[in-house]
């Protein structure tokens, strides 16, 4: 039997390909938390953005309706912190005074399910102390990660208010590195990412404001002090994927505790069986709804993000998503079961690209973007009074 030789030759072209990817991989591992940074600023320009050109439509100076947004943004969180944590502390301070009560009827109810039994034992060494002591052993660990996350979110409010503040020159300098033939879809992708954006931080608050809400009612029926915090603190904790769960259910199960363990454990239940409401049938169809994914798409999407950057990639999953199936219809390629009138699309596409290749003729990159988005946002303006 003849053998053969399988050779493979890797010219110097190819070699230096892979190095690059190779070195850009790493780097992007590397500054992996500065990507985050920029991309969660881009994001909060996309949420706010439209509240400022809003305010600048109504007469106000563009610095001036900035200033104002992020005043709020900055009222409110303030404002929020202000209000919620004096009373958690207090609320923590009253789950411990209530400890040895809650402990003795914890073990009381074990010992009387002969299965359950043996822990009753465990229950009753517990301390107080302990407990306190490890809880501040925990905090002091993770005080060096709570304060990183503090400086990264205030670099992201900065970052974001500097894009805000510089847009048309960033804007500009997009543009132009892009050749003109591309700009009227450049802009389409633009305002597509920035719909998507909006979207899906208007679904986070709708689901935030639900989960709120109904935390809200259950303890509010059940008697529990400080329904409103925990209330909040669900809602909040609502917002992350997988611990989600968890941080808005412990909370208010605490807090339940002091009125009896029966108590804690219904409330345990109905906040457990709205959270599976809530990821089963909500969140695919509100996020679905705004970002224009099918439900499959969302919970596969929050998956595959989750498994491979945890919380902040299942954060990240669903406008990902959403701005790779805008990039696909804006190469005009039809999506599995879909159907589009491609020859009428590319006209419209042809007639945008003519009218500002003649306004744009000869203008700087800050002018051509501006010109670029200006088309596209009559056609969607027009489109939306059609519909």
């Amino acid at each position: 039997m003849a053998s053969h030789v399988l050779r493979i030759e890797l010219n110097a072209r190819t070699f230096v390909i892979a190095l690059a990817m190779a070195a850009a991989a790493w780097l992007l591992i590397k500054l992996s938390a500065v990507v985050l940074v920029i991309v969660v600023a881009l994001m909060l320009v996309g949420m706010l953005n439209p509240v400022v050109d809003k305010l600048e439509a109504r007469g106000m100076r563009r610095h001036l309706a900035i200033g104002t947004v992020f005043a709020a943004v900055l009222v409110a969180i303030v404002g929020a912190c202000a209000f919620a944590i004096p009373r958690i502390v207090s609320q923590a301070g009253e789950v411990l005074h209530r400890f040895p009560q809650v402990q003795a009827d914890l073990a009381g109810r074990l010992d009387a399910v002969p299965a359950l039994a043996p822990l009753s034992k465990s229950v009753r060494e517990l301390k107080p102390e302990a407990l306190s002591t490890h809880l501040a052993k925990w905090g002091w660990a993770y005080s060096g990660t709570a304060l990183n996350a503090v400086a990264y979110g205030a670099s992201t409010l900065f970052l974001s208010l500097y894009l805000l503040l510089d847009r048309d020159r960033m804007r500009g300098g997009l543009f132009a590195i892009v050749p003109r033939a591309y700009h009227v879809r450049l802009s389409r992708l633009l305002l597509s990412f920035e719909g998507i954006v909006s979207g899906y931080l208007r679904g986070q608050l709708i689901t935030s404001a639900l989960m709120a809400v109904f935390t809200f009612a259950v303890l509010t029926i059940a008697h529990v002090p400080n329904a409103l915090v925990l209330a909040l603190i669900a809602g909040v904790a609502d917002v992350l994927p997988y611990v989600g769960a968890i941080l808005a259910c412990g909370p208010a199960c605490l807090g339940a505790l002091g009125n009896g363990m029966t108590t804690a454990v219904v409330v345990l239940v109905l906040l457990a069986a709205y959270q599976e409401l809530e990821s089963r049938f909500i969140i695919p169809r509100v996020y679905g709804g705004a970002l224009r994914l099918p439900a499959s798409i969302v919970m596969v999407s929050l998956l595959i993000g989750g498994t491979l950057l945890g919380i902040m990639g299942a954060l990240l999953a669903l406008p990902i998503a959403a701005g790779i199936r805008a990039v696909v219809e804006e190469l005009r390629v039809d999506l599995p079961g879909e159907v589009t009138d491609d020859a009428v699309v590319r006209a419209r596409d042809a007639r945008e690209e003519r009218d500002f290749a003649r306004r744009a003729a000869g203008t700087p990159a800050v002018e051509a973007a501006a010109i670029a988005t200006e088309i596209v946002e009559t056609r969607l303006a027009e489109e939306a009074e059609r519909s």
